[in-house]
């Protein structure tokens, strides 16, 4: 979101593009849906990233398994306090399972005693 919406942060996001990043499909679709949320095209975002070239190469879009929905929910107790969100512990799991940081500008997540790293873009 930082990206897509020119927000402080967007330069870590861009590094780690600039790598090999993943996103959850669940997460994909929270991106798209705040770009609906505030006018813009879902399809032409999708179109525009894929042409750019983030999707399918910088980013891989990355479909959730049924041992990572196991790990969202044991997430769920550890993180209530933070109120993180489905979308947030997914994106905890994923990170934790690739063995990659979890890039977010929520401080919540920072607060949360998980197994993955998480790294604050602002």
């Amino acid at each position: 979101m930082a990206l897509l919406g020119d927000e402080e942060g967007k330069a870590v996001v861009a590094a780690a593009l600039a790598g090999r990043s993943a996103i959850s499909v669940v997460n994909w679709a929270e991106v798209l849906s705040k770009v609906a949320e505030r006018g813009g095209d879902p399809i032409a975002v999708e179109a525009e990233y894929r042409e750019r070239g983030f999707i399918g190469k910088a980013l891989t879009i990355e479909p959730l398994s049924e041992a990572d929905c196991i790990e969202v929910g044991k997430l769920r107790p550890v993180t209530k306090p933070q109120g993180l969100s489905l979308a947030d512990r997914v994106c905890l799991a994923l990170a934790a399972r690739l063995g990659v940081p979890a890039l977010t500008s929520d401080g919540a997540f920072a607060d949360a005693d998980v197994e993955a790293e998480v790294v604050l873009i602002r």
